[in-house]
């Protein structure tokens, strides 16, 4: 039985012999974890509540394959972000950013960015969060996944490791190049602007 008094092992075997209560057992105690993923790569022609729900019919309809190796947490944590690049990948539609796209307050903070070395403004938090969002909506899912793992919610690379099933070589390579094309981006923004 784990700290959080949940039994998994139990847990597991239950819902293998197809017990309702414990699938709605296990999908709250997992709830948490495949939300948070969702909320991080959800693509933006799809609600969190429909992706989510792809997920755990997954979870559900492979549990047989997991084997219990690895902690439960890592494998639906793999199946989650798996899910999200698929539905990532399946939007297609990457329109290239324009300046004419941004928002005044956008605008705002890439001119502060350009112009300075000083922190932003806490008044500038929410109009920079949509302009990253806007930034790496333009990146190919798996480079906007490990920038956002890395970057924005600050986790490790073996964290990234574990919840991605990448090697570390290929975690900093691909860090590397989607960080590049992030200052490729801004730049192409910045010029445009100057025209």
């Amino acid at each position: 039985m784990s700290e959080s008094g949940f039994d998994m092992p139990a847990c597991l075997e239950r819902v293998r012999g197809r017990d309702e209560d414990a699938a709605r057992a296990l999908f709250h105690h997992l709830y948490p974890l495949v939300i948070k993923v969702v909320r991080s790569h959800l693509p933006r022609r799809m609600s969190e509540e429909d992706l989510t729900q792809t997920v755990f019919m997954k979870v559900f309809a492979n549990l047989d394959q997991y084997s219990g190796k690895a902690p439960l947490e890592h494998w639906v944590s793999r199946i989650a972000v798996n899910t999200c690049i698929k539905a990532l990948r399946a939007e297609k539609v990457r329109p290239e950013l324009r300046w004419a796209d941004l928002s005044e307050e956008e605008v705002e903070v890439l001119d502060w960015l350009a112009t300075t070395d000083e922190d932003l403004r806490p008044d500038r938090n929410t109009a920079s969060r949509e302009l990253v969002e806007k930034l790496l909506e333009q990146l190919k899912p798996k480079d906007r996944l490990v920038i956002s793992l890395m970057n924005l919610e600050g986790r490790t690379i073996e964290e990234v490791r574990q919840i991605t099933g990448w090697s570390e070589s290929v975690i900093k390579v691909r860090a590397f190049r989607a960080r590049g094309k992030l200052r490729k981006l801004y730049r192409t923004l910045m010029r445009e602007e100057k025209l």
